[in-house]
């Protein structure tokens, strides 16, 4: 029999620590009792019943709308911040930008929070905008937030990356920006999904940046989520966390999939193009030889 390792254990315990929760809540969320804590048989009653909660899914729209756009934005922005850290080594302040991208990272939420609650209500006494604290104010809040960590993920990819392909193209006469969007950005394409991904997550997950700068109408889901469990965690709580899980492990597999795919390709490309070359080198070297 083989001898169980350390580490194959612990591998384990860590697995069951982390999923053990959620496969619960998967299976309770099909509890026909109302009662959170007894179970009453199966029963998919609370999955019928989130479509009459309007209050709930809305919630939920709400968010991933947010989500949405913040994972876009975090992206563009936290790519633009990686290329000038990496890329643009000597300029003035160059050590202030790299602290202030980085800042939200080790920053408290609360801290972070409450500095842009201030800024907003300051710029709407001074410009009269904005106007109102609502989804616009959640998402550049959670944009300030998240684009940090697409900027550590995308730099530690440009640092990694050979310049000399880039140097070809620009031999070649491409213009810089047409070398970033042709070459620069299909390389660190797995580091912007990861980035985009992380970025979603943390959007949608986030209560505490959320609380500070939303407004009446506004609510989204960890927000609501945590009024009700205040009052007691209801059934319909574990059937939308359950169908928000599936799709999140749905689109993370598709995305690791078409990522898996692509860089499948991109080897299969590199390894033609090897092997290509090898043969014109042979043949030129077997031609002279055979002139002699």
């Amino acid at each position: 029999m083989k001898k169980l390792s350390f580490s194959y254990i612990m591998l384990w315990v860590g697995l069951l620590f982390i999923y053990l929760p959620m496969l619960i809540m998967v299976i309770y969320s099909f509890n026909a009792s109302k009662l959170v804590t007894v179970w009453g048989g199966w029963s998919v009653k609370w999955y019928a019943g989130l479509l009459d909660n309007s209050q709930l899914m809305g919630s939920v729209l709400r968010s991933l709308e947010i989500a949405l756009y913040t994972a876009v934005a975090a992206v563009a922005l936290g790519t633009l911040a990686a290329f000038v850290l990496t890329r643009v080594t000597r300029f003035k302040g160059r050590t202030l930008f790299g602290g202030l991208v980085t800042a939200p990272l080790v920053m408290p939420e609360v801290i972070t929070g409450l500095s842009l609650l201030l800024l907003f209500v300051a710029m709407a006494q001074l410009i009269g905008w904005p106007a109102e604290r609502g989804i616009l104010t959640i998402w550049i809040a959670h944009t300030t937030f998240c684009s940090a960590y697409v900027a550590v993920v995308v730099s530690a990819r440009l640092r990694e990356l050979d310049l000399s392909i880039e140097e070809a193209a620009m031999d070649l006469g491409a213009k810089p920006w047409k070398v970033f969007f042709l070459i620069t950005i299909p390389m660190i394409a797995p580091s912007l999904a990861a980035g985009g991904m992380m970025s979603f997550a943390l959007s949608l997950d986030d209560l505490v940046l959320a609380s500070f700068v939303s407004g009446p109408g506004s609510t989204t889901l960890p927000m609501e989520v945590f009024s009700a469990v205040r009052l007691g965690v209801k059934p319909e709580i574990n059937a939308i966390a359950s169908l928000i899980l599936l799709t999140v492990s749905i689109f993370t597999f598709f995305a690791w999939f078409f990522a898996r795919r692509a860089e499948e390709r991109r080897k299969r490309a590199i390894q033609q193009a090897m092997e290509s070359m090898a043969e014109e080198a042979t043949s030129s070297n077997w031609k002279p030889a055979q002139a002699a």
